[in-house]
C-alpha cells in the first residue's frame, strides 16, 4: 500500500538533489548556506521520523536562521534559452498544457479507480502525487529532453521562490500549535469581555471577520480556523446558537481565503508567482486582489447570517 511517507521520500530524494547542485554550483554567491537550507528541509522528509524531537527542531531553526539572515541566492545554470523554449511553444501549441492537465484527472481518476493501493487516510494526496510522476512521464516521453532536466529545471524554479516555498507548511505546524497551546480559548474570554457574543449577527461578523483577519496575520485558512472554530465557532455560534456547523465551517473556510488573498504571509498564492513571473512590484498579486477579497467577505458575511440559522 503506497502512503503519505513514500511521497514524502520522493519529495526529500528531489530535495536533497537541489542542495546537491547548489553545493556544487560556483555562479551560486551564496551556494553553500543555500545548499544547507534545502538539504536541512530535505533531511526533515527523508528521516525526519526517525529523529528525536530535538533533532528535527534544530533543522528547522537551521532552515529559519538562514532564511532569516537572507543567505539563500541562486546560480546561474545552463539551460535553455528563451529563444529555444519560444520555438518549442510554437512548436506544441496548446497542447503544451496536457501534462499540467493530466493532474487533476490522474488524481481523480487513481482516487476512486486505485482504492486497494492507496493509503485510506490519506488517498487525495498520495493519488495527487502520482499523478504528478504520471504527468512527468508523459512530459518526458513527449518532449524527450535530457534525463537530468526536471531536475535541472525543478531546482531553478524552487531556487527562485526560495523561502517562501515553506511558508505554508511552517504555517500550517504553526495552526496546530496555537490550537494545542489553547489560543482559541483565551481568544473566546478576550472576545466574551468587549463585544456582546449573545447576538446572532454579531457573532457571525466577528466569525467571518475574525477567518479573514487571523488568516491575513498567520497566512493560512487552515491554521486560522482551529482557533477560530474553538474561540466562536463551535461553542458560540452552534452550541450556544444553535447554529449548522456544516455551513459553519464551509462559510467559515471561504472567508479564511478572503485573507489568503489580502497578505504577504500567503507566500504560495500572492509573493510565489510574483517571483516565478519577476514582476517588478512583489506586492501587486495581492493589490489586484483586496478589493476582490473584500467583497467577497461581505457576500461571505451575509450568506453565512442567512444559512448558519435556518
Amino acid at each position: 500500500m503506497i502512503r503519505l511517507e513514500h511521497v514524502y521520500v520522493v519529495v526529500g530524494l528531489f530535495l536533497a538533489a537541489v542542495a546537491f547542485l547548489n553545493a556544487r554550483d560556483a555562479t551560486n554567491p551564496k551556494r553553500r548556506t543555500t545548499a544547507l537550507f534545502w538539504g536541512a528541509y530535505a533531511a526533515t522528509l527523508l528521516v525526519g521520523s526517525h529523529l528525536p524531537d530535538v533533532a528535527n527542531g534544530l533543522l528547522v531553526i537551521t532552515m529559519i536562521v538562514v532564511g532569516g539572515l537572507n543567505r539563500l541566492d541562486r546560480g546561474q545554470p545552463a539551460t535553455s534559452t528563451n529563444e529555444e523554449r519560444a520555438r518549442s511553444a510554437e512548436r506544441s501549441g496548446s497542447r503544451l498544457f496536457l501534462p499540467a492537465l493530466l493532474v487533476p484527472a490522474l488524481t481523480l481518476g487513481l482516487t476512486f479507480g486505485a482504492k486497494p493501493l492507496l493509503d485510506p487516510v490519506s488517498a487525495s494526496l498520495v493519488a495527487l502525487a502520482l499523478a504528478a510522476l504520471g504527468a512527468l512521464a508523459v512530459a518526458l516521453l513527449w518532449f524527450r529532453p535530457p534525463a537530468a532536466a526536471p531536475v535541472h529545471e525543478g531546482r531553478r524554479l524552487l531556487d527562485m521562490i526560495g523561502w517562501a516555498a515553506v511558508i505554508p507548511q511552517m504555517l500550517a505546524v504553526l495552526g496546530a500549535l496555537f490550537a494545542a497551546a489553547g489560543v482559541g480559548d483565551r481568544l473566546a474570554e478576550l472576545l466574551g469581555r468587549v463585544v456582546p457574543l449573545d447576538q446572532r449577527l454579531v457573532v457571525v461578523v466577528v466569525f467571518t471577520t475574525g477567518m479573514a483577519g487571523l488568516t491575513v496575520v498567520m497566512g493560512n485558512a487552515f491554521a486560522a480556523f482551529p482557533i477560530m472554530a474553538s474561540a466562536v465557532g463551535i461553542p458560540i455560534l452552534v452550541r450556544r446558537l444553535g447554529g449548522d456547523p456544516t455551513v459553519m465551517a464551509a462559510i467559515g473556510m471561504l472567508s479564511g481565503f478572503c485573507g489568503t488573498l489580502m497578505t504577504p504571509m500567503a507566500a504560495n498564492f500572492n509573493l510565489v508567482p510574483a517571483a516565478l513571473l519577476e514582476l517588478p512590484d512583489k506586492n501587486g498579486v495581492i493589490r489586484a486582489q483586496t478589493p476582490t477579497a473584500l467583497a467577497l467577505l461581505g457576500a461571505n458575511t451575509v450568506l453565512m447570517y442567512l444559512l448558519v440559522f435556518r
